[in-house]
């Protein structure tokens, strides 16, 4: 069982999961285009679920069981999943080591994004009829609003009930390890072109997320003090983070698109940088994608 990559003649990609024979798993597949094209969610997600569904699959078939009323022993899955490597086609039988002191392949937090696709994999196949009913309860269990942190339990102090997930590993808390004024200017410092500083800007001083950053059109950066003469309404330096496909695979996790202000940094080298100025970018196709479609050296 893997995750493999599908094509579509529109060029819009999405994963599905393979068997041991190269053929298409029909559930698997349906799932995966239902989350692409009926939930417009991202690329990188088909491809997340698509790789936790596998796994489900490869422990079903490699324990002999039935993968639509395997939910049942989902804790065994957990431990399959936390001493059981990945191997390659070429590669002979997995060894599992799991006695005392035996170190895990799959730490929680990696064992947890597994069984939410598995989850969601398991609901999707009882949706389309393909599964028992009786295998949601054997993921799901009736929680209340009392386990919450009291910033998501809200202003109503009443008791409310929720499906809970009955698997998930407790993850160990780690502190963000942010990179330090210090850092970015060093990053800042090492770029060779003003394209490339102005991506260091709007990861490190702006905040966007790689995939927003990477998804940004020239036409997405206003750095006028009034771009209405652009049509847009919005007073000062900003740029406009928009969820679209692009060509580079960039994906911005946020559905809404919205405005954010910059300061006089990422304006200065927005304004700065320009295909035509850098022998990389001009000598490149060129395209609406003004960070991502060009390379710089």
């Amino acid at each position: 069982m893997r995750a493999f990559p599908v094509v579509l003649p529109s060029g819009t990609r999405y994963w599905t999961v393979l068997d041991d024979d190269l053929l298409v798993v029909p559930v698997a597949d349906s799932w995966g285009r239902y989350q692409r094209f009926g939930r417009s969610r991202a690329e990188l997600t088909t491809k997340t679920n698509a790789g936790g569904a596998a796994l489900y699959l490869r422990w079903c078939g490699a324990t002999g069981r039935d993968w639509r009323k395997a939910a049942r022993d989902l804790g065994l899955f957990i431990v399959w999943l936390k001493y059981t490597p990945s191997r390659a086609d070429d590669e002979g039988p997995v060894v599992v080591r799991s006695g005392p002191g035996g170190t895990p392949v799959r730490r929680e937090r990696r064992i947890n994004v597994v069984l939410s696709a598995t989850r969601g994999f398991l609901s999707y196949a009882v949706s389309i009829a393909e599964g028992s009913r009786s295998v949601l309860g054997q993921l799901y269990e009736l929680g209340d609003s009392r386990d919450l942190p009291a910033e998501a339990q809200g202003e109503d102090s009443g008791l409310s009930y929720r499906l809970r997930a009955r698997h998930r590993l407790q993850e160990p808390e780690t502190k963000v390890d942010r990179a330090s004024d210090e850092e970015i200017v060093g990053m800042f410092m090492e770029c060779h072109c003003a394209r490339d500083r102005l991506v260091v800007l709007l990861l490190g001083r702006v905040g966007l997320r790689r995939g927003q950053a990477a998804g940004i059109h020239r036409s997405d950066c206003h750095m006028l003090a009034d771009s209405r003469a652009l049509g847009c309404d919005y007073k000062g330096p900003h740029i406009h983070v928009r969820r679209r496909e692009n060509a580079n695979g960039a994906w911005s996790k946020s559905r809404e698109s919205w405005i954010q202000p910059v300061d006089f940094p990422c304006g200065a080298f927005r304004d700065g940088w320009s295909p035509s100025f850098c022998s990389a970018c001009s000598s490149a196709p060129r395209t609406e994608s003004g960070l991502s479609g060009t390379t710089c050296g």
